[in-house]
């Protein structure tokens, strides 16, 4: 076997081992009949590549970098995909921690996304219970972006192999999409085109089970308003002051009387990051962050504008003026049906992760000390329903690739059951070799869908069809301003 640039094959136990594993694949896959060689070669190249998974899983926890400050971990994994052969581009769609890299030429084109970005405030050290890192740093990864994020480079450069070893023409391309926290990456790489040619694409995300992404999620509006009024003393001449602060709470209080009068599916929430300074002066700046999601674009819009004539009313009201900003905005997700039975064909040939005692003794002990039902990690694979299950209270910025070209995900384990998401807990559980067990399963299943699309034709002309029925053939549309920069953060801020 050639084309395994850096990381070979051990021989003699390692390579019995293998054989026992892909005998067991072929049983599950399709028994009777033989598994393809080039999916054998693909699963061969990410057991190769476990040592490295581990490593750039350990370094992104390490760095655990927050939305678009991701400068160490899009470093690492571009460097690492540089070095493999891929063609890098960096700092793409206006973003420093944006990169693309590709390998091979012509069609189809693969795409595989890949997150790397942290969570503020909720890091842990890598154990069961709440402790803070040794080294003081405060953020962690809540969502496991740092085993997302190594085990899409995994699955590119399996691929890549496999079409090397075997002749098979058409390009991968591995996205680095920066702030995905945020919901920010994906929608201004989209708003630049760099999805526009792309045959397929695909994703996985950590989780507390194991199974095909079959539910579309939410569409969203992410804003901020701001208030500019004129500070005055709050005992001594308030009449002189106009309050910023004012106007916040006012717009507050008719978003909260708007949920009274909206469809269950709907989700409204806000924080007030600046609020005043002193309570004895009236605040002359208040700025209040909003999400608004529903499960279609359509009503979010329509919510979003109603947001902003309370917003207009709330500074009428109160002498101030007013600013608007909308930070990004999503589509619901646009599921696949074809690409999802393709990859849940896949999921189930390479079963569910291998924990070891040692992993489900950490997540049981993980569990009690949360107060929840000791369960440990799960070991099923969740079955492909015939219809799309209800859409969930989170947003992805996946959803603008979903609506450019044909996208299926898949989620696997890589914590205890029903932990709480974006928590100490999440973090600590992903900066353990447990959870990467969880992100070599997701690679094999990327690696061998890509295959099946290299080798099936059909599967990607029922792929395009489906897409096409249902987006009508309307070209995608970003929900961003097209002259509008992303958001980067101020230099030298946290």
């Amino acid at each position: 076997m050639t084309g395994f640039s850096r990381h070979g094959l051990k021989k003699g136990l390692l390579a019995t081992t293998l054989v026992a594993v892909l005998l067991s694949l072929l049983a599950r896959e399709a028994p009777g009949q033989d598994l393809p060689e080039e999916k054998a070669t693909a699963l061969e190249a990410v057991q190769a590549l476990a040592p490295d998974m581990v490593d750039m899983s350990m370094a992104l926890w390490d760095y655990s970098e927050l939305a678009l400050r991701e400068e160490a971990s899009a470093e690492y994994l571009a460097d690492y995909l540089e070095a493999e052969g891929f063609g890098v581009e960096r700092g793409v769609a206006g973003m420093p921690t944006a990169f693309v890299a590709s390998w091979g030429r012509g069609e189809p084109i693969i795409g595989i996304l890949a997150e790397y970005d942290a969570l503020p405030n909720i890091g842990n050290a890598p154990v069961p219970y709440k402790k803070p890192r040794e080294d003081g740093h405060p953020h962690g990864q809540g969502c496991g972006h740092n085993v997302f994020g190594a085990a899409s480079v995994a699955a590119a450069v399996a691929l890549q192999r496999t079409m090397e070893e075997h002749g098979l023409r058409g390009t991968v391309r591995l996205y680095g999409a920066p702030a995905e926290e945020t919901v920010v990456g994906k929608v201004y790489m989209a708003k630049a085109g760099l999805f526009d040619d792309l045959d397929m694409a695909m994703d996985w995300h950590p989780g507390d089970e194991t199974g095909v992404r079959n539910s579309s999620g939410q569409a969203m509006n992410n804003f901020e308003v701001e208030f500019f009024g004129q500070a005055a003393h709050a005992a001594g001449d308030p009449w002189n002051g106009r309050s910023a602060l004012d106007a916040v709470e006012l717009m507050n209080y008719g978003a909260n009387l708007m949920r009274e009068h909206v469809r269950p599916t709907t989700r409204i929430h806000y924080v007030i990051p600046s609020a005043g300074e002193a309570p004895n002066v009236v605040p002359e700046y208040a700025r209040v962050w909003y999400y608004v999601r529903d499960t279609a674009r359509a009503p979010v819009e329509s919510h979003y504008d109603r947001l902003l004539k309370m917003a207009e009313g709330a500074a009428m009201s109160t002498g101030t003026e007013h600013q608007v900003s909308l930070v990004t905005g999503v589509h619901a997700l646009l599921l696949n049906r074809p690409l999802q039975e393709a990859m849940q064909a896949n999921l189930e040939a390479v079963g569910p992760p291998a924990f070891t005692a040692e992993d489900q003794a950490f997540a049981r002990e993980l569990q009690a000390s949360l107060g929840i039902e000791e369960k440990g990690l799960s070991t099923e694979i969740q079955p492909l329903k015939p219809e799309p299950e209800p859409a969930g209270g989170g947003s992805t910025d996946v959803a603008e690739v979903s609506w450019i070209a044909p996208e299926v995900g898949v989620r696997v384990a890589t914590t205890a059951a029903d932990v709480p998401w974006h928590s100490w807990a999440v973090s600590a559980s992903h900066g353990t070799r447990g959870a990467v067990r969880g992100g070599e399963v997701a690679a094999k299943v990327l690696a061998l869908t890509g295959v099946d699309v290299l080798l099936r034709p059909e599967l990607l002309q029922e792929a395009r069809a489906f897409f096409q029925e249902k987006t009508g053939g309307r070209p995608y549309e970003s929900p961003v301003p097209a002259d509008q920069e992303p958001p980067l953060p101020e230099k030298g801020g946290e």
